[in-house]
């Protein structure tokens, strides 16, 4: 995928950071991915894809779903990885450390469920992956009392 065009298509999509849900349950990487791309329709919804649970369908995290779910959503505009809990956080980072991601992937430092609404939101404004990562950490500071 080049030119920030992805699958073939002729080039129609624009080119939007993809966000990757990592958790070490797949119903919950794949609700959090629903309730994102619900709170962002409206136009354009960034490419959100989940990768939860190991390959055998248990929980715990898988490389090969990281991998595959941040090269699904990779449209050349960079690819942010939100991750729930100890193991899918190492897992991403050593998958970044050995190059594994699309270019231009980032770890965001964010909570699971905030932060992934807010980078959806922002990257299917358009934003450019540093504001995408900026707006999943602000996350951080979303008070409830």
């Amino acid at each position: 995928m080049t030119g920030g065009h992805g699958d073939g298509d002729g080039g129609t999509r624009p080119a939007l950071v993809g966000v990757v849900l990592v958790s070490h349950s797949a119903p919950v990487a794949e609700s959090v991915a629903e309730l994102a791309r619900g709170l962002a329709a409206g136009g354009a919804v960034a490419p959100v894809a989940a990768a939860g649970g190991t390959s055998a369908g248990g929980l715990g995290t898988s490389a090969e779903r990281i991998v595959a779910a941040a090269r699904e959503v990779d449209r050349g505009a960079g690819v942010a990885l939100l991750a729930d809990l100890g193991s899918s956080v190492l897992t991403v980072k050593t998958l970044l450390l050995e190059d594994e991601l699309p270019p231009d992937s980032r770890l965001v430092d964010a909570p699971f469920v905030e932060g992934a609404v807010a980078a959806v939101v922002t990257a299917s404004a358009g934003a450019p992956l540093a504001k995408v990562a900026e707006a999943a950490a602000e996350a951080y500071a979303y008070r409830k009392v």
